[in-house]
């Protein structure tokens, strides 16, 4: 297997910085003000800090003992991180971030939780408990430059494992997991069964789907038609868990140290393309955690502004002297009704408001008239925010993912050769970009989720595959379809690839060099 070294050279996000910037800035003059005077805090997430807005993407990583997940950090990173230690046993008892430095030191937890230059303040409400399992180890490496992994303890099967860890496992996964970038689901060829623990923290990955991959490790353990079994249990195993009509993206893979004598090398080739892919979706991490970071703060300046209103309507309904205890109450009796107000005053989208229960609840402990009134100017610095300066800073996202080396921006085998087989003609006007069928291609472009307009060669990359055309054709047609050659697909290219398809599979012959009338005009 080719060392991780070359294959994850150019993990880079130095195009992105300058939209980080950005954003910590519209995060601070537009929209932080209007969260602190409205005690945002107290009922969804204490304000933003520079931190928790620079911090690198984040790969959170999970599984049962002996999966592998330290040792594939090694693999990745090619030494050891400070504090690991790698075994057959369950080795990693604590959660770990692995995060870079200038040099190697281990940071406690109770340390880390309150350093302003890292993003983990809001570990503290996990209380000593959890802070004494967890800690920071960072040391120099190319790649941690532009990400942090989080190694989390190995889970045992039953209960008692639980009961002893002395904290909410499952919450601080779940804490986790909506800082992540990627979630890695880890199983072992050998122990597909999935333990209560591990059922728990799956669960607790709801709303977090489109973050999560599977990583069939040790693959190499079984031969191939052993793996087709077990690859199959798995899924079936899976599915019990993951209540979703969408089906995970797995990765089959053998991140070994040293890899065993007694494995097997039949199904090689395919382990080397499936690894491949791994690590190409990890140079895709600082394109897709910038576009994450946008999409955050949008929804966050959403729910700040709706969560004004209604303190700023519960302030302006108490009476000024008398009667204030009974009037809160009946408020906080009626909040449903309130909310339906709040929303047809201000023209309020349904979906922007909280969850009734936790809102009454958090409202218990404050006094109404104490609360600020509604103050005009903080609400129009945030729809400022949101109608011009948010989507002007996701325009200058970088489009496409530029950090992969231009080899690797075709997701296809380009080392192959197209046969020389007979084609027929095909009319000249189906060379032209009306005789696209976009419409058609819409479905199944919105169906892998594009982010900014593009999806990527890994989400494209099946959707060809299923034509059932050689991988040397779907290589000409990407390089002819992807004409910017920055590895990504918008949806006018995406539907030229499926039109180049059908193509072949008519029985035509696709040229060397695609028609400029394949084009949309815009893109002229």
């Amino acid at each position: 297997m080719a060392n991780s070294s070359q294959e994850s050279k150019n993990f880079s996000n130095d195009e992105y910085q300058a939209v980080i910037e950005g954003l910590k800035k519209i995060y601070s003059q537009k929209i932080k003000s209007l969260e602190t005077t409205y005690n945002f805090e107290g009922f969804h997430s204490p304000p933003l800090t520079d931190s928790d807005i620079e911090a690198k993407p984040i790969i959170l990583l999970m599984g049962q003992y002996s999966t592998g997940k330290t040792t594939f950090i090694k693999y990745l990173l090619e030494k050891e991180y400070p504090g690991s230690h790698i075994g057959v046993e369950p080795t990693t008892d604590r959660f770990v971030a692995v995060m870079g430095g200038v040099e190697e030191k281990i940071i406690p937890g109770n340390a880390a939780a309150v350093d302003s230059h890292l993003p983990f303040r809001g570990l503290n409400k996990f209380g000593q408990a959890f802070l004494t399992r967890f800690q920071v180890s960072q040391f120099p490496s190319p790649i941690l430059e532009n990400m942090s992994i989080i190694d989390t303890p190995g889970i045992l099967a039953g209960d008692k494992q639980r009961l002893d860890r002395g904290y909410d496992f499952t919450s601080v996964i779940e804490w986790f997991a909506e800082r992540a970038d990627l979630i890695l689901l880890f199983f072992d060829s050998h122990k597909l069964d999935i333990s209560n623990e591990f059922k728990l923290a799956i669960t607790s990955l709801k709303g977090q789907e489109e973050k999560v991959r599977v990583l069939l490790n040790k693959a190499d353990m079984v031969d191939g038609q052993q793996l087709m079994r077990v690859y199959g249990a798995m899924m079936w195993s899976l599915g019990k868990v993951v209540q979703t009509p969408e089906v995970m993206r797995v990765y089959l893979g053998s991140f070994w140290s040293d890899k065993p004598s007694n494995s097997f090398d039949d199904c090689r080739t395919l382990l080397d393309a499936e690894q491949k892919d791994l690590l190409r979706s990890l140079r895709e991490l600082p394109h897709n955690a910038t576009i994450r970071k946008i999409n955050e703060i949008v929804k966050r300046a959403r729910i700040s502004k709706v969560h004004a209103y209604i303190i700023g309507h519960l302030k302006k309904e108490m009476p000024s002297i008398f009667g204030k205890e009974s009037k809160q109450k009946e408020l906080i009796e009626k909040l449903d009704k309130e909310f339906v107000k709040i929303q047809h005053r201000y023209h309020l989208a349904p979906g922007d408001f909280p969850n009734l229960e936790r809102f009454k609840a958090g409202l218990s402990v404050y006094k109404f008239d104490k609360f600020n009134s509604l103050k005009s100017q903080l609400i129009d610095k945030v729809d400022d925010a949101l109608s011009s300066d948010l989507p002007k800073l996701m325009s200058k996202v970088p489009q496409g993912n530029r950090m992969l080396p231009a080899s690797e921006r075709n997701p296809f085998d380009m080392t192959l050769t197209v046969k020389n087989n007979a084609r027929l003609d095909l009319p000249p006007s189906y060379w032209d970009f009306s005789a696209v069928n976009k419409q058609e291609a819409l479905a199944q472009f919105n169906a892998m989720k594009p982010n900014n307009g593009k999806v990527s060669g890994e989400s494209v990359k099946p959707v060809l595959m299923e034509t059932g055309l050689e991988k040397a054709v779907l290589a000409k047609i990407w390089k002819l379809a992807d004409w910017d050659e920055d590895g990504y697909m918008d949806i006018d290219q995406f539907a030229v690839a499926l039109h180049l398809c059908k193509a072949v599979t008519s029985g035509g012959e696709i040229p060397e060099e695609l028609p400029p009338t394949l084009k949309p005009s815009s893109k002229l």
